[in-house]
């Protein structure tokens, strides 16, 4: 059986121990999940207690894992989960990895939802380009379609307008093409962006005409 060789507390990480087994470091866990274990150190390490220890580990992997790539931009909660499964950590420990980011306050799709629409929204992309992006990032439709609608009231966006200043940019680097092909690339181009509904054609109309 294995043999516990190392326990003490993490020098760099408070709240944390070392464990080392076999004189091998093992891993840097939480005191609260340790509390309870049967860890005496230079004693064996019993198969149930060893198992737990390896399921906190993955835990805390993943949660390293999660939490630099949240350092460098913010994501929706699917995003990183498929992103660390795919890297080989066991997926109910990514999932408990997740939920302690979330608890933490470091991971919201409602408010990561919202940044991102306010931020692709001044880009120019409209409310159903952004719906699929957000959806595309697994973040649920009634939290996107909340996010979107908040994020726009709040920057002041009216979709019809940002439509047509985006409409009326890119007629003007089509003004030499015939009139039916404007009208028929504007209006894809439009889709592509998320524009679209009644206003579309009297939007690619105006452009076109000016």
């Amino acid at each position: 059986m294995p043999i516990l060789t190392g326990f003490a507390a993490d020098p760099r990480q408070q709240g944390y121990h070392l464990l080392e087994v076999d004189r091998r470091r093992f891993a840097s866990l939480p005191d609260d999940a340790l509390a309870g274990l049967p860890l005496v150190l230079g004693r064996a390490i019993d198969e149930r207690t060893l198992n737990r220890l390896t399921r906190l580990a993955d835990v805390e992997a993943a949660l390293r894992a999660g939490a630099r790539a949240l350092a460098r931009r913010g994501f929706a909660r699917q995003d990183p989960r498929r992103r660390l499964v795919q890297r080989q950590h066991p997926a109910q420990s990514v999932d408990a990895a997740l939920d302690r980011l979330a608890a933490a306050g470091l991971m919201d799709d409602e408010r990561y939802s919202r940044q991102y629409a306010a931020s692709r929204a001044a880009r120019g992309r409209g409310p159903a380009r952004l719906l699929r992006d957000l959806l595309a990032q697994g973040v649920e439709r009634g939290t996107a379609e909340q996010a979107i609608a908040a994020a726009l009231d709040a920057e002041g966006v009216d979709p019809l307008e940002a439509a047509r200043s985006v409409a009326r940019q890119r007629a003007a680097v089509m003004r030499t093409l015939p009139l039916d092909v404007r009208r028929r690339r504007l209006t894809a181009f439009l889709l592509r962006r998320g524009f679209g509904g009644a206003h579309l054609a009297s939007v690619v109309r105006e452009a076109v005409a000016t």
